[in-house]
């Protein structure tokens, strides 16, 4: 992609969330988890929101996982996004929630994205530093 085409608001890369970022450049999905109590996190702080802890240690995960909740925007809200565009919460299978956009539906209706279905992540560079995760439906097997 060419970088000047990309309109959309980006993420700030900071030292807590470089990994991150340098995880989605490698196609892995990586993310900070508790060293006391083993939550991940999907805010890249050092302490724990759950147990109040400090100190994180980073995972890559499968990418696997499946749509908990879904929206569709036909409102622009922010520069670059021209709606309408789907907006979904994915939970993954070791737990965490992040949200997201599911891609590669015809449409991106919500028809096209129903909760509980599996999803894949997949990513998109943005820039020479962001590449963006997002999700696209498991395809199912062929007989």
């Amino acid at each position: 992609m060419n970088t000047l085409e990309y309109k959309k608001p980006l993420p700030p890369i900071t030292e807590q969330s470089r990994p991150f970022w340098q995880a989605t450049r490698e196609r892995r999905l990586q993310l900070p988890r508790c060293d006391h109590c083993g939550t991940f996190h999907t805010y890249f702080e050092p302490w724990c929101s759950q147990c109040g802890g400090e100190g994180v240690h980073w995972e890559t995960l499968s990418g696997r996982g499946r749509i908990w909740a879904n929206c569709r925007f036909h409102k622009h809200y922010f520069p670059g996004f021209d709606g309408p565009y789907n907006v979904a919460m994915v939970e993954l299978e070791e737990g965490p929630r992040i949200m997201t956009n599911i891609v590669g539906t015809a449409h991106g209706t919500l028809d096209e994205i129903p909760i509980g279905m599996a999803v894949q992540a997949v990513f998109e560079d943005v820039n020479d530093t962001v590449t963006l995760v997002k999700f696209q439906p498991v395809e199912a097997p062929q007989p």
